[in-house]
């Protein structure tokens, strides 16, 4: 049997089609329920099967590209919080803020005032890399040692 009617191997294609997806219209206004209807999925089955293959539901991978996209867009400054938060595709700011403060630890306003001071001087692609959030599982707190 060809990889071709593989049923698994053909289900991980379209998984792999929705995740991109994500990548690339990240800011547009996706929902599990289009997604699968894109991929001819239940959205029950859809996010199972995401969560199995990626390690996280849809939504949350979702959020997860909004908040790298809006790290980067604070730091580069001239936006604020507000406009961060619509640019990136979230329609509630207060959702925004608290899934930001979740995966890095803390409020996007003090991200960005942080950031001003923290990464000047550096290239950017290296700001980008060591300022990536955390992928399937919070913020870590602070060691008290």
């Amino acid at each position: 049997m060809s990889d071709r009617n593989d049923p698994r191997l053909r289900e991980l294609a379209l998984l792999r089609r929705v995740r991109d997806r994500m990548d690339r219209e990240y800011a547009q206004p996706l929902d599990v329920e289009a997604l699968a209807r894109s991929v001819h999925m239940s959205s029950g089955h859809l996010s199972r099967q995401f969560k199995a293959a990626y390690g996280e539901s849809p939504y949350s991978y979702l959020m997860t590209r909004r908040i790298e996209r809006a790290m980067a867009l604070l730091r580069r400054g001239d936006l604020s919080v507000t406009e961060v938060c619509f640019t990136v595709g979230c329609s509630s700011l207060g959702t925004f803020s608290s899934r930001f403060s979740e995966l890095v630890g803390m409020s996007p306003s003090g991200y960005k005032r942080s950031a001003e001071a923290d990464t000047s001087g550096v290239p950017q692609c290296v700001v980008k890399q060591v300022t990536r959030p955390v992928r399937n599982r919070e913020a870590r707190a602070p060691s008290l040692t």
